[in-house]
């Protein structure tokens, strides 16, 4: 009989990780969490207006002073005229950047391309992450030989006589 339990249970975890739905990586469950001081940060600094009088209404939905704007956060880092951009159009000098960026050609339905790819990578390697015992997180489990370990990396950058100014000596 006891037999019959154990054959069970390993049959069952053998059926469950032939499954082709990708496992769920990320759990972070946490029972003795309280409230998330994290949760609520500012892009910006905030700043006190001249005249509060002056300040438009809120809009639900509409935008605020310090919302992100990535694409004007990354033309000005990279030396460009952040006011060349607006919310509904890209840069005026924006042709020479796309030029220069696919040079080598590209392929429009990347996104559908590096999603496939990772989910049929996780179906390989994260074979047994749907069977747990425990509340554990796989994403690193699964992603472990991914990783880049900066400080190796540096290392073997330094024995080759590469300088790495952006890394001090340890």
């Amino acid at each position: 009989m006891r037999y019959a339990v154990v054959f069970g249970i390993i049959g069952s975890m053998m059926l469950s990780s032939c499954s082709d739905t990708p496992p769920k990586l990320r759990d972070l469950y946490d029972p003795y969490a309280g409230p998330e001081e994290f949760a609520i940060s500012p892009n910006l600094e905030l700043e006190m207006p001249q005249d509060l009088a002056s300040l438009p209404a809120p809009t639900p939905g509409g935008k605020n002073l310090t919302d992100p704007n990535p694409k004007r956060d990354a033309i000005a880092l990279l030396g460009g005229d952040p006011n060349s951009v607006t919310a509904s159009q890209s840069g005026t000098n924006d042709g020479a950047l796309w030029t220069h960026a696919t040079r080598f050609g590209f392929n429009p339905n990347i996104r559908e391309t590096v999603s496939e790819e990772d989910r049929r990578f996780r179906l390989t390697q994260g074979r047994f992450s749907q069977i747990k015992l425990f509340r554990v997180d796989r994403y690193n489990q699964i992603y472990r030989r991914q990783t880049l370990d900066a400080k190796k990396e540096v290392q073997r950058w330094r024995e080759r006589g590469v300088s790495t100014p952006s890394m001090p000596g340890n």
